[in-house]
């Protein structure tokens, strides 16, 4: 079968058939828990390299209008907005030593974003600023988070190095107390929480990981000590090393062509290849984008943000490969807008759309890759929206190498053990001098919603075990009924899209119009059970179908590692664009759901 015509019906039955056997080869009866947090013993992939010693101060009681909890784009968002409705003490917390949260850590080589910078980077339009290159690298994104930051004097209250430890409401004061690992305990009118997903490093839970006596970290705490070099490469320290990478997602797909051009010998151990699409990087100019005139950021993520959530619109502004496969985002997003008339037909051309794309993806790999065993275990048997796609012009090329060599760890449902001398691979030891994890992000063990960070409102009630007892209760995803002034950011009964920073704007800009509304009228931001009743409804009525999609795709983070998406609504189901349009409706005629008498 090619991706020159459409797929015949057998050809389905039989492309069915595979991706069914190549799911089993990779599913674990240990589900998500085949991972470890970076913790305990393995406490020290987590620690940050980029600051060399956390500075001492005393612990602060002090009172501060709004405590953001998170430092990366959410929060400074967030403390960003809350500034433009003039408040005037705003303090964000973050572990990390700098504003930036995923961006802070990531420093890899190879690292960039694989949404178009102009779209993704917010506050273009506020700071001036028009990216350089058509997908930013990190350290432009990071920079930017500083430039916002900054203009925003954010700097003024923040604590770095520091995790929020617990967070209670004391009725007396109409406060909430927010402790700290540093000893802090001091007070907040207001707190906005924008912990993200994107910073604890996730292990696999390889027996004798902590056996290996070579040098070892992961991606997300890149030891350029060790490695030398700077993320551009440069990587003079593995000139002679042999370096095993585990891990072939979005984070594998960039490193892994900068370490076959440094390192003496790579050995990529990859469970399942992703789809890697065309980059096409360049530099851009401001002509490019129309930066000439005002609004062009806002029109331009507006414009990608309807196109990849299956919205009409005219001309297609950024033009990437988000947007050319924008009609197979349906089952990526769980808040895509549905079709209208016979769901099986849609289904049906669905997936005829979806070997095409997927037969095209596996015509690239043989194509680019000259070695056909090789090519043949990097060919992703899935659908598109199962996995993150990928984009490189690099990653296929570099296993043309002889310095590069896939293991393929599938049969084996993963890596069998670790030595203190390498990786052990169907019976066959690969000896190593470095082990890098490019596993990823932990997703849900930050923030209020993991359990880590305890929540207590009135009557000392605990917010997840509220949750547990009558289900999760919100109104919009921000608040939520015994938990005042508490606004919460995320995609939990709320929107997402593959550019999520857009999302945390337009999430920002309401926290901050909730703050400024209860300060107006003297009142709490904290809605009402009957609000939230109608909120939860509402998520119901129109929830998408993806649970049998996801359940059949191969084994990621997306399905809880083939365990299926969690059941019962989680996100508005029709869409990013039309949440929006909601919220500004919201604002402007029913603010006062929101808020409760002092």
């Amino acid at each position: 079968m090619t991706s020159l015509h459409p797929p015949t019906p057998d050809e389905l039955t039989a492309l069915r058939r595979r991706y069914r056997h190549e799911r089993e080869r990779r599913v674990r009866p240990d589900g998500p828990g085949q991972y470890l947090g970076a913790e305990a013993e393995f406490g020290f992939y987590a620690a940050d390299p980029y600051v060399a010693e956390v500075a001492g101060r005393e612990p602060l009681r002090d009172t501060v209008d709004v405590a953001v909890v998170g430092g990366g784009f959410g929060g400074i968002l967030a403390g960003a907005r809350l500034r433009r409705r003039g408040v005037e003490r705003v303090r964000l917390i973050d572990k990390g030593g700098d504003f930036g949260g995923t961006w802070y850590w990531n420093r890899y080589p190879g690292v960039h974003c694989d949404i178009e910078s102009h779209v993704y980077l917010p506050m273009l339009d506020e700071t001036g600023y028009v990216p350089e290159w058509k997908y930013a690298p990190g350290e432009e994104i990071r920079r930017h988070a500083v430039r916002i930051a900054r203009a925003h004097d954010l700097y003024a209250d923040a604590l770095f190095s520091t995790t929020v430890t617990a967070l209670t409401w004391e009725e007396s004061s109409g406060t909430w107390i927010v402790a700290t690992d540093r000893g802090d305990a001091f007070r907040a009118r207001y707190v906005v929480t924008g912990t993200g997903t994107m910073t604890e490093p996730k292990l696999p839970g390889i027996p004798g990981v902590q056996e290996f006596e070579g040098h070892t970290f992961h991606t997300s705490r890149w030891d350029y000590a060790y490695t030398g070099g700077t993320p551009r490469g440069g990587l003079t320290g593995l000139a002679d090393k042999r370096v095993g990478v585990v891990g072939t997602g979005a984070t594998g797909v960039q490193v892994i062509p900068v370490l076959a051009e440094d390192a003496g010998h790579v050995y990529v151990f990859q469970r399942t290849p992703s789809t890697v699409d065309v980059r096409g990087n360049r530099r851009t100019t401001a002509r490019d984008v129309g930066a000439d005139r005002d609004g062009w950021a806002r029109e331009r993520r507006e414009n990608f943000l309807r196109i990849v959530s299956g919205e009409e619109c005219g001309e297609d502004l950024v033009a990437d490969g988000w947007t050319a496969s924008a009609g197979l985002l349906e089952k990526l997003l769980p808040s895509f807008s549905r079709p209208d008339g016979d769901r099986g037909a849609f289904e049906a051309a669905y997936e005829i759309a979806d070997a095409a794309k997927m037969n095209a993806m596996r015509d690239r790999v043989a194509r680019e890759v000259a070695d056909p065993e090789t090519a043949e275990r990097l060919k992703p048997w899935y659908r598109y929206a199962c996995k993150r796609p990928t984009f490189s012009d690099l990653y296929y090329p570099a296993f043309n190498r002889d310095n590069v060599t896939l293991v393929d760890t599938a049969d084996t449902h993963g890596i069998e053990r670790v030595t203190g001398s390498g990786v052990v691979v169907g019976g066959t030891e690969y000896a190593l001098d470095c082990l890098i994890f490019a596993t990823g992000f932990s997703v849900g063990v930050s923030g209020v919603h993991s359990g880590k960070l305890p929540v207590r409102g009135r009557g000392g009630a605990l917010l997840l075990d509220t949750w547990a007892r009558d289900g999760v209760r919100t109104l919009h995803g921000f608040t939520s009924n015994g938990f005042p002034n508490l606004i919460r950011m995320g995609s939990l009964h709320n929107a997402s899209s593959v550019n999520f920073t857009h999302i945390l704007d337009e999430q920002a800009v309401h926290a901050a119009a909730l703050v400024a509304a209860a300060e107006a009228a003297g009142a709490l931001v904290e809605p009402s059970r009957e609000a939230e009743d109608a909120w939860i409804a509402l998520l119901a009525e129109g929830a998408p179908d993806h649970e049998w999609f996801h359940a059949e795709c191969t084994p990621g983070y997306y399905n809880r590692e083939g365990r299926g998406r969690p059941n019962g609504p989680t996100a508005y189901p029709h869409g990013a664009v039309a949440f929006h349009a909601l919220l500004r409706r919201w604002r402007q005629e029913s603010m006062d759901e929101a808020l409760a008498p002092v």
